[in-house]
């Protein structure tokens, strides 16, 4: 076959999903986000990588894309997604927890790192317009890269989450702004721009008077389907309709997918929304990434390689030697201060969407743009090692162990409930009798909304997925305890549990012995035959009943007990009945 009858779109989807399918796996494996790997797909790939000798090999046309262009709409989708999940995640009760540090610490390391980066690139002859935007766009961070390299719990972790989440709530005015300047950017009247800001600002205060009780409803139907198609179908339309919802005011389409992440955030859908996307965000994101490797010109690097270089040394090295100055003022250790400056140092992928919407509103020249591209470009690659970096110099700085000096710490232990039925419910309230906190789970929605009347800490989601109990602070939990009557699915359940955490105390309902042994086998820590309690229930009623004193009673009941679940383990369902120990009965 001739490369000329080669279809372009199966070509393309060819590199994409090859890559996807090679730099998840390889760079998983190496513990590096894939952020890296599709960039780098996208320079070998790109027109100015392989692409160049498409006309010489007629064969590299399989493994090329030689039209960026092509891509220009999936890499927007992929835009809006990641938008959208940055509103997902940002969680009001979260935020106040860690208000000090993320309203404090996070506020002062955007702004004085974007205005001493506008201030310097103003000296250098940019517009002042254009100065704010791309110092603003180099402020940020990668949370994408940043937080899986931290351990939340310590004091570094605690301080890149709180610039980092500000940096995500930054992101809402930083968009809002350049999507009200894109249409009169280039004109010198005002009229234009406050009309758009108004009507802008009109748009917003409606979704978000409608979305409180529009969303809610909508994905309780949803819900009740039990359909993960309609599911991702009404998360979609969402999305969607707010992007085109912003765009018909002439505000950017990414505005009305925050906002939408946002107020969906707000419901007990969240987790299962954030959940259904998430793969399909991955994919559209490494389709951005893709697009952007694609525009790094390596003979342009070559041939200006002084002063690309200056740029990502002076870039890292500001944004470093701030953040370790403002980190010191707060009261953080040396260490902290050191490790946390050069971790937060790179720019963010984030950095890429602001200098798009800065070039569509024309603020900056494209091939302004395109250097700043390739410095951030080259500040996510080397973020791992300036991660390593900046652990070896903690170490040389303050050799002692690190102390917990800084700010709030980890949020609340919950014991994870799966299933909000009368059994859920039970635990529930034992729990609360204890006074020990807990969230309840469950993907009925008419339950969720009963439980909640209730009183009942529930949300809605899909347990099956690792990512609904990832949202719940799985990592954190004492306990998780199932007890939905669904054999297949708690088994499936506790078998990912366990392998994704083998700590954690996992006690699981059965409904018979036979599949307590299932459960055990698949990992759980108890499993609680419903036939054999109501057994040990009946037993127990007989011998009040007879005259046999309580203490003696309820010993002999946890003795039979703990026997029979030695047994399950041991041997599977039970197939004989073991004689009685009496000699607790006959003390009575």
């Amino acid at each position: 076959m001739h490369g000329e009858a080669i279809s372009p779109v199966m070509s393309d989807a060819l590199v994409i999903l090859g890559a996807a399918g090679i730099v998840i796996p390889v760079f998983a494996r190496f513990r590096i986000t894939p952020v890296i790997g599709f960039i780098l797909v996208g320079v070998l790939v790109g027109p100015y990588g392989l692409g160049r000798m498409v006309f010489e090999y007629d064969w590299l046309t399989w493994v090329t894309i030689t039209d960026p262009q092509r891509l220009e709409p999936f890499a927007e989708f992929g835009i809006t997604l990641l938008l959208f999940t940055i509103g997902l995640e940002l969680s009001f009760n979260r935020l106040w927890a860690m208000r000090r540090m993320v309203f404090g610490l996070g506020a002062l390391e955007l702004l004085v790192i974007g205005l001493l980066l506008a201030s310097f690139l103003g000296m250098m002859g940019q517009y002042w317009t254009g100065a704010l935007g791309l110092g603003l766009a180099l402020a940020l961070s990668s949370t994408a890269l940043v937080l899986p390299m931290t351990n939340q719990n310590s004091a570094v972790g605690r301080a890149a989450l709180s610039m980092l989440l500000f940096e995500d709530i930054a992101i809402v005015p930083i968009i809002f702004t350049l999507g009200a300047l894109a249409p009169y950017a280039g004109a010198d009247g005002l009229g234009g721009l406050f009309t758009t800001v108004w009507q802008g600002v009109l748009m917003v205060l409606a979704m978000m008077v409608v979305g409180r009780f529009a969303l809610p409803r909508l994905f309780a139907q949803a819900a009740r389907t039990k359909s993960p198609e309609l599911f991702l179908a009404a998360s979609m339309l969402v999305v969607i309709g707010a992007s085109l919802a912003t765009a018909l005011v002439g505000l950017s389409p990414i505005v009305g997918a925050l906002i939408a992440g946002l107020l969906i955030a707000e419901t007990e859908y969240h987790a299962e929304v954030e959940g259904i996307m998430d793969p399909f965000k991955g994919l559209a994101l490494g389709i951005f990434l893709i697009t952007v490797g694609m525009g790094i010109d390596l003979s342009t690097i070559w041939n200006n390689f002084g002063p690309i270089a200056l740029a990502v040394v002076a870039v890292l090295s500001l944004k470093a030697v701030v953040t370790m100055v403002l980190l010191r003022m707060m009261g953080a250790r040396p260490s902290t201060a050191a490790e946390t400056g050069l971790l937060m140092a790179s720019p963010s992928e984030t950095t890429l969407i602001v200098l798009a919407a800065a070039t569509s509103a024309l603020l900056i020249q494209p091939g302004t743009a395109q250097f700043w591209q390739i410095v951030t470009a080259i500040g996510l690659t080397i973020t791992p090692l300036l991660a390593k970096a900046g652990q070896a110099i903690a170490r040389r700085v303050e050799p002692l162990p690190e102390a917990a000096t800084l700010g709030e710490g980890p949020d609340e232990e919950r014991v994870v409930i799966v299933g909000c039925g009368r059994v859920g419910r039970l635990v529930a309230d034992m729990l609360k009798v204890h006074g020990r906190p807990y969230v309840a789970i469950d993907s009925d929605t008419d339950l969720i909304d009963r439980c909640r009347r209730d009183g009942y800490n529930a949300v809605f989601g899909n347990a099956a997925r690792p990512r609904s109990l990832e949202k719940l602070g799985i990592e954190r939990a004492p306990a998780v305890i199932l007890t939905m009557d669904e054999p297949v699915l708690a088994q499936s359940i506790t078998r990912k549990l366990r392998s994704a955490h083998p700590d954690l105390p996992i006690i699981a309902r059965a409904r018979d012995t036979g599949h307590a042994a299932e459960l055990y086998r698949n990992g759980a820590s108890t499993a609680v035959p419903e036939t054999l309690e109501a057994s040990l229930q009946l037993s127990e009623a007989v011998l009040v009943e007879l005259g046999v004193a309580m203490g003696p009673v309820i010993a002999s009941i946890h003795e039979k007990r703990d026997e029979f679940r030695e047994m399950i383990r041991e041997g599977g369902a039970l197939e004989h009945k073991p004689k009685l120990r009496t000699s607790t009965l006959e003390r009575g």
